[in-house]
């Protein structure tokens, strides 16, 4: 059965970092490009972050440049996302995703249709 684990998530006061895990069972993982997204109270699910099957390329929502890192460990299965000065707009779910197809790094909600449960993520100021 195909599953997506995160893991990480908690309250943190701003300024501070956390590091979220997600980790991958069931499908050929280093051949799909993998996408973190966070879904802030009350508002859409948004992109935060992407990165490519073999690692090479990455991507990053404006809001998050320079503040969050994404990696993956394709010997473990997992993808990371490192989160440093985290503000209290930071505040959210955070999901891990797969998109529906392998050798592909979408940036879009709509591309992606495996989906872990979740992680919160709290930043009180």
């Amino acid at each position: 059965q195909v599953q997506l684990v995160e893991s990480g998530g908690g309250l943190v006061q701003a300024g501070g970092s956390l590091r979220l895990s997600c980790a991958a069972s069931g499908r050929t993982f280093s051949s799909y490009g993998m996408g973190w997204f966070r879904q802030p109270p009350g508002k859409e699910r948004e992109f935060v972050s992407a990165i490519s099957w073999g690692g090479s390329k990455t991507y990053y929502a404006d809001s998050v440049k320079g503040r969050f890192t994404i990696s993956r460990d394709n010997d473990k299965n997992t993808v990371y996302l490192e989160m440093n000065s985290l503000k209290p707009e930071d505040t959210a779910v955070y999901y891990c995703a797969a998109p529906h197809r392998p050798y592909y790094t979408p940036i879009v909600v709509t591309e992606y249709d495996l989906w872990g449960l979740g992680t919160q993520v709290t930043v009180s100021s």
